[in-house]
């Protein structure tokens, strides 16, 4: 599983990079890979990574409704943008993959959260994608 927690790491990267710079993530996808093939000293990025990326891009607008929709108190252009990135992760996966169970998902994304983000960021972070793993049926239908 460490290869997953890995390919996490770098969609959230991916993710994260695209906002900060108001790029689409398929264009910084491709350049993560496009780097990857041209520079020995640059990981190569996996499948599931690959995975993660395009199914977010699939489903960006839904996604950023359900956070806003969700997250009592804060807007999505309020949150931390390491906050906003996570959360787009986690609901994608949590969501629309059905390999993954839930709590890994939820602990992958406190993770991310403790390690990347500030020291409230991770029980946010959890609760949110909480409420969202208890609403998974209906999320889902509500998606078709």
């Amino acid at each position: 599983m460490a290869a997953r927690n890995t390919a996490r790491k770098r969609a959230f990267q991916i993710l994260f990079e695209a906002d900060q710079r108001g790029v689409d993530v398929q264009t910084v996808l491709a350049d993560w890979i496009r780097h990857s093939r041209s520079d020995t000293r640059q990981p190569p990025v996996s499948e599931y990574t690959m995975e993660l990326v395009e199914g977010y891009a699939k489903k960006t607008s839904r996604i950023d409704e359900l956070i806003s929709q969700y997250a009592v108190g804060w807007t999505l252009d309020r949150m931390p943008v390491v906050d906003r990135n996570i959360l787009r992760l986690g609901a994608y996966e949590l969501v629309w993959v059905d390999d993954t169970p839930d709590a890994v998902v939820l602990d992958e994304a406190v993770q991310l959260a403790k390690e990347f983000s500030t020291d409230d960021s991770p029980a946010f972070v959890n609760g949110l994608l909480g409420r969202f793993k208890d609403l998974k049926p209906t999320l889902r239908r509500d998606d078709a």
